[in-house]
């Protein structure tokens, strides 16, 4: 940090955000701060449906709490910094944006990593069941809920390592709505190089790596599914696996527009494809895995029933 501060005269960076049109601040801001609210309410009754309702106390549903509560984290991490913005200045701090940085792709990998487990339990499930209580212990559950929260931290750190190499001695303006790798460097006045090459071999590696996983598991589960005589059968695995399926399409299909491209190609078009991914996703997760779920809407219903309160003996 110290070399950075001697060739650096850039101590903050300017968020430019979505709009620079005063007029869209407020409406943007009710927007955001609605999508924000809505997804700590969503998530959290997802948790707490979880950890109350006994027949719910399952692997797929351990891997679900846990991706709501990141999905959580990750949304703080983006929208609180969002609405400061949209109403007051919108400058970051040089660390501030560091730090940013580091817990948006630790967090966003970490939700990745998830639902590649997620894919995982889903696959022992339907094409070894016999075996699945024994493979899918709570011990081996927990071990893969800690190597998905952990290594996404370490790739984080390399990244955001590398980027505090860099000298920012010109422009501090950033043509997004929060500090992302792709904006940051194409700001650097120094070479980029190593960044780019860490970014396409051992990035890709992080962030393809999870979706091969998912691919795969979902192939075995086609060709198991497509093997069942009875229709009721099929509907009932496709059932178990439809939600996860349209969460990963949602979340792998705007990262892979947004990272698998070369830093001087990002543009501000890619600002939605961010949104989706960072926002979007975190918002819908609850309503996607509940409505498709009869057990987890169960679950919401009885512990919506507890919060209602109790009618008075006549």
């Amino acid at each position: 940090m110290e070399r950075v501060n001697q060739t650096s005269s850039v101590s903050e960076f300017i968020l430019l955000g979505l709009s620079s049109r005063p007029e869209d601040q407020m409406p943007l801001f009710i927007l955001f701060l609605t999508m924000y609210l809505i997804t700590i309410i969503g998530n959290l009754l997802i948790i707490l449906a979880i950890r109350s309702d006994p027949h719910l106390q399952t692997p797929m549903y351990f891997f679900l709490s846990f991706l709501s509560f990141t999905d959580i984290c990750f949304t703080t991490t983006i929208v609180p910094r969002m609405l400061v913005n949209f109403v007051s200045g919108k400058t970051i701090s040089y660390a501030g944006c560091l730090t940013q940085m580091y817990f948006v792709y630790a967090l966003g990998n970490t939700d990745s990593c998830l639902l590649a487990v997620m894919a995982f339990d889903r696959y022992v499930a339907i094409c070894d069941p016999f075996h699945y209580v024994t493979i899918m212990s709570h011990h081996r559950c927990a071990l893969l809920v800690a190597l998905s929260c952990s290594l996404p931290h370490l790739h984080s750190l390399l990244h955001t390592l590398l980027l505090n190499q860099l000298n920012f001695c010109d422009s501090n303006v950033i043509h997004h709505f929060l500090c992302d790798l792709s904006p940051l460097m194409k700001l650097s006045c120094s070479s980029t190089f190593v960044n780019e090459i860490v970014i396409m071999i051992e990035g890709s590696v992080f962030v393809v790596t999870p979706f091969l996983f998912i691919a795969f598991s979902y192939t075995r589960i086609l060709i198991t599914v497509f093997n069942i005589p009875s229709a009721a059968g099929k509907r009932k695995a496709f059932s178990t696996c439809g939600s996860h399926l349209t969460v990963v399409t949602l979340f792998y299909g705007s990262i892979f527009y947004v990272y698998l491209q070369p830093v001087s190609t990002y543009t501000v078009r890619d600002h939605m494809a961010t949104i989706v991914y960072t926002v979007l996703s975190s918002m819908l997760n609850p309503f996607i895995y509940s409505l498709r779920n009869k057990d987890l809407k169960q679950g919401l219903r009885k512990l919506m029933g507890r919060r209602k309160p109790q009618a008075a003996p006549s």
